[in-house]
């Protein structure tokens, strides 16, 4: 999240003034996000203003793009029992049943129920199964990934993050964010295959998409996929 303290910067592109915040930290590549807030820019401490206003300017149609998609996104729909949520990819009526014994989480036919007991908050359970049951498929695709890559199975950090879906650190540690269990398990895939790809190419070179097309060819489309389905996930309070 960008703060006030997080110098604003403005560049021209094809007429439009852009205005982002720029974020100099220990990291080794130029990271781009858009988000509600705008444009916030993570680059190396010593990366040179020309060189981040020409990634910018290369990155001019999608940033624009992107920006035109956030105001005009409509609002998402709140998490709340009897409204549909996507699971997997397949939307789902939620449906809350009070158990005095034990909480669980269960998928019949077109419904997710969650047993919780009486005075429970439903946001908060849910995160919890849904995180519970991100972790166990992340874990799953993760060892599946890495044994076509050649590499040991890396460590897994659930995330929370509202916009980044995965990372991968110097470390080799792998961060997914819980929320891709909302989307379709290709798409998980797609973002379990890019982080695993940092094992070989820690920056967004040549080399690194051509890592990721050999474990995941149709990545282009699952990409543009995650974009456009990023705006219709349910807000969810305290999914932090």
């Amino acid at each position: 999240m960008a703060s006030s303290s997080e110098p604003l910067h403005r560049l021209e592109l094809g007429g439009v003034c852009l205005e982002y915040r720029l974020v100099r930290s220990a990291r080794r590549t130029l990271g781009i996000r858009v988000d509600g807030k705008g444009v916030r820019v993570n680059v190396p401490l010593r990366a040179r203003q020309g060189e981040i206003e020409a990634v910018l300017r290369q990155q001019g149609d999608w940033l624009l793009a992107r920006l035109a998609e956030w105001k005009n996104r409509s609002p998402a729909a709140a998490l709340a029992e009897g409204k549909s949520i996507p699971w997997l990819g397949q939307p789902l009526l939620l449906r809350r049943a009070e158990d005095s014994t034990r909480s669980r989480l269960k998928r019949e036919e077109g419904v997710l129920e969650l047993r919780i007991p009486e005075g429970h908050d439903l946001a908060s359970c849910f995160v919890r199964f849904a995180k519970t049951h991100a972790r166990a498929l992340f874990l799953e695709r993760l060892a599946h990934y890495a044994a076509r890559l050649g590499v040991a199975t890396p460590p897994l950090v659930l995330s929370s993050a509202k916009s980044r879906w995965g990372s991968c650190n110097s470390r080799g540690e792998i961060r997914l964010c819980w929320r891709l269990i909302h989307f379709p398990p290709g798409l998980v895939d797609y973002v379990v295959a890019h982080e695993l790809a940092h094992l070989r190419e820690m920056n967004h070179s040549p080399r690194f998409w051509a890592e990721v097309e050999a474990l995941y060819p149709d990545w282009r489309r699952a990409r543009a996929e995650i974009r456009r389905l990023a705006q219709t996930l349910p807000e969810i309070a305290g999914s932090n």
